[in-house]
């Protein structure tokens, strides 16, 4: 039975379901999920000590690697607590104002993701193809502002996504099937027609990540194009070697993210469960694997890593 609000047509509270046919085995699943969740708080909180300790690290790539860190920061904290209180203790109900700025976290901080990993192509870009100018292209200035049009590009696109959804009518049915609040899952519930909302859903998807991954692929041409006519295999292994840790970043980020967006709308035949946990880890590996990748290919972060570790053990 569905309780609505009096004056619109939409449930006082979702419930959220988990993961469909594993609810059985939801404690089991979340004990990895909080595992990583812990590693991706620790990993980034950790990263962000080291750079700002190190003088030396602030260069544009690991300040973008920070802000990077910082939205992975707020992207699980605002998601992975109420995913475990509902594995832990069946804790399924969300109001919808709560649901919608869920939502609203969710699909903008992962834009927001998507333009510093594109920030941080720009810079791989420039250190390569440009060299001599690199300093003089990517000035304290430009870093700052970059970081601002992104932030601003993400939480004002994104900004009617709440509204698209707050006036519509929920009749069908107040339970998600999923871990957390989305857009194309809240609209899947909707009585009314949604032809225009899920057509500004696409452009804002394309105009952000689809977009930013174009640019990434030809900003990687220009670089792969730029090392073949170096002179020898070691120069281009040394150059390509620069830019290993930011692909890995970009594998484990769009890969799943691709997935979803794309099974949302045209895997139809895929099991349920496979696409929600799908969904659910696009959320916890990425916060958890870039400080270890970043960790393990950066002499400096890595030694600032057991720096700390040697300070805890003392």
């Amino acid at each position: 039975m569905l309780a609505f609000n009096n004056t619109n047509h939409h449930p006082t509270m979702f419930l959220l379901l988990g993961i469909p046919g594993l609810e059985a085995v939801h404690i089991w699943i979340s004990i990895p999920f909080c595992l990583v969740y812990l590693l991706a708080l620790m990993g980034n909180a950790a990263l962000l000590l080291i750079v700002k300790s190190d003088p030396k690290l602030h260069e544009p790539m690991y300040l973008f690697l920070c802000m990077l860190s910082v939205a992975d920061l707020m992207l699980i904290s605002s998601t992975l607590p109420k995913i475990l209180s509902l594995f832990w203790f069946n804790d399924r109900e969300i109001y919808f104002e709560a649901c919608l700025t869920q939502m609203y976290f969710i699909h903008s901080l992962s834009t927001i993701e998507s333009g510093f990993i594109l920030a941080m192509a720009f810079d791989r870009y420039v250190a390569i193809c440009h060299p001599l100018r690199h300093s003089t292209i990517l000035t304290p200035a430009v870093i700052v502002g970059l970081g601002l049009a992104i932030v601003l590009r993400g939480a004002v696109l994104l900004s009617p996504y709440p509204f698209l959804l707050r006036w519509l009518s929920y009749c069908k049915t107040n339970v998600i099937s999923h871990t957390y609040c989305e857009f194309m899952a809240l609209i899947k519930l909707v009585c009314d027609k949604t032809d225009v909302r899920r057509g500004y859903s696409l452009i804002v998807a394309f105009l952000t990540g689809g977009l930013d991954f174009i640019l990434i692929i030809c900003s990687y041409v220009l670089i792969l194009l730029t090392v073949f006519h170096l002179p020898s295999k070691a120069a281009r292994l040394k150059t390509l070697s620069t830019c290993v840790s930011h692909i890995w970043v970009i594998l484990v980020f769009y890969t799943p993210a691709f997935f979803s967006f794309l099974t949302h709308r045209f895997g139809h035949h895929i099991a349920p469960h496979i696409h929600i946990f799908i969904a659910s880890i696009y959320l916890l590996i990425p916060p958890m694997m870039n400080p270890i990748v970043y960790g393990i290919k950066t002499k400096r972060i890595r030694e600032g890593f057991f720096k700390i570790l040697t300070i805890k053990t003392v």
